[in-house]
């Protein structure tokens, strides 16, 4: 038989239809499966969108000026830097209320050191030192002593609040010299118009979403909060994670309650009150239900913007201000529904 006649093994045949295409699922796609994997953070940035669609509506004037989102970003930091660590906390099926005292505590170690005219960042080690105490004595109250995680930290926050107030006897500290230090330009400046507490505050909520997502302790905090048995089973020290992240929550309001200082260039006994509700509003907001096992840092940081701007924009509505809390207490019970409702396809 000639060259010519010869079937080329390398064209399918005329005759023969060639084999059908690998059929995929449509989940395969990369944005299908982006938005299955982040559908909580990206549902809570769709409500933030359309909450401040709102509110520019409402008032363009207020919202189109660039100082009321300094003012925001001034603020906002402090409680990112409590946000994320809970969203690891309700992860891991416990949660912690006692991070508002944590923060006035570490905040009142920090103003001690400045005014004893210590260096600023002396005063910021000690502070994150006894963040990470009180987050570790939390935690081994509701770990190792058995008690339940609502109540232990409700209890310790009370203590730690009415110690700060017997000590203090409810007076302030004015800390000037804060203003010429180097840790005050490090970390509580403006560059270009825009607070540099914000780009930490970024920094930190970057580092904590590869380490919830990217790192073994992340895994060990979702495999602990879906089942602790299982995990245990898995060779995962569920007790010293539970201890863990209860002392990375102490880190964090150390942190927050640093920052809250540095802004207003004053401590005040009750440091860290007034971010109980709001902080928890964010971690439900963001999409981080209650069950444990299943969170979202990138969600808890959105759901974080998104009341802060609340306030704001209640008061910019023409509202009075003790909407506020309504508000925020609406958006957590509503949250908390579409979770419940949710649930489903979470698990």
């Amino acid at each position: 038989m000639s060259k010519t006649m010869e079937p080329d093994l390398h064209e399918p045949s005329a005759g023969i239809p060639s084999s059908p295409k690998e059929w995929r699922h449509p989940s395969d796609h990369w944005m299908r499966g982006f938005i299955l994997d982040n559908r909580a953070a990206l549902g809570t940035l769709a409500v933030f969108i359309v909450m401040m669609t709102v509110f520019m509506i409402a008032n363009p004037t207020v919202f189109t000026t660039w100082y009321l989102y300094r003012s925001v970003l001034t603020t906002l930091p402090v409680a990112l830097f409590v946000v994320v660590p809970l969203v690891f906390v309700v992860t891991c099926g416990e949660i912690d209320l006692s991070f508002p005292a944590t923060m006035g505590f570490a905040s009142w170690v920090f103003a001690l050191v400045v005014q004893a005219g210590y260096d600023p960042f002396l005063g910021i080690a000690a502070a994150l030192v006894t963040g990470m105490l009180l987050g570790f004595l939390v935690g081994s109250l509701v770990v190792y002593g058995g008690l339940s995680s609502l109540i232990a930290t409700l209890g310790m926050n009370f203590l730690l609040r009415g110690l700060i107030q017997i000590i203090n006897e409810g007076k302030s500290m004015a800390l000037t010299s804060l203003s010429d230090s180097w840790a005050y330009m490090i970390f509580s400046s403006q560059l270009l118009g825009i607070p540099v507490q914000i780009f930490w505050a970024i920094g930190f909520v970057v580092l904590s979403a590869m380490l919830y997502n990217r790192h073994r302790f992340g895994a060990q905090v979702r495999v602990v909060g879906d089942n602790p048995d299982s995990a245990q089973q898995m060779g995962i020290d569920v007790k010293r994670v539970r201890v863990k992240v209860f002392v990375f929550v102490g880190i964090g309001a150390a942190i927050a309650g640093t920052f809250s200082v540095m802004i207003n260039f004053t401590w005040w006994p009750t440091a860290g009150d007034g971010y109980l509700l709001p902080v928890l509003a964010s971690v439900f907001v963001g999409g981080t239900p209650t069950w444990g096992g299943i969170g979202t840092v990138v969600g808890g940081a959105i759901g974080a913007v998104t009341v802060s701007f609340i306030q704001t924009g209640v008061v910019a509505a023409g509202l009075s201000g003790f909407y506020v809390q309504f508000f925020n207490g609406l958006i957590i019970i509503l949250s908390l529904l579409g979770h419940k409702w949710n649930q489903a396809r979470y698990r």
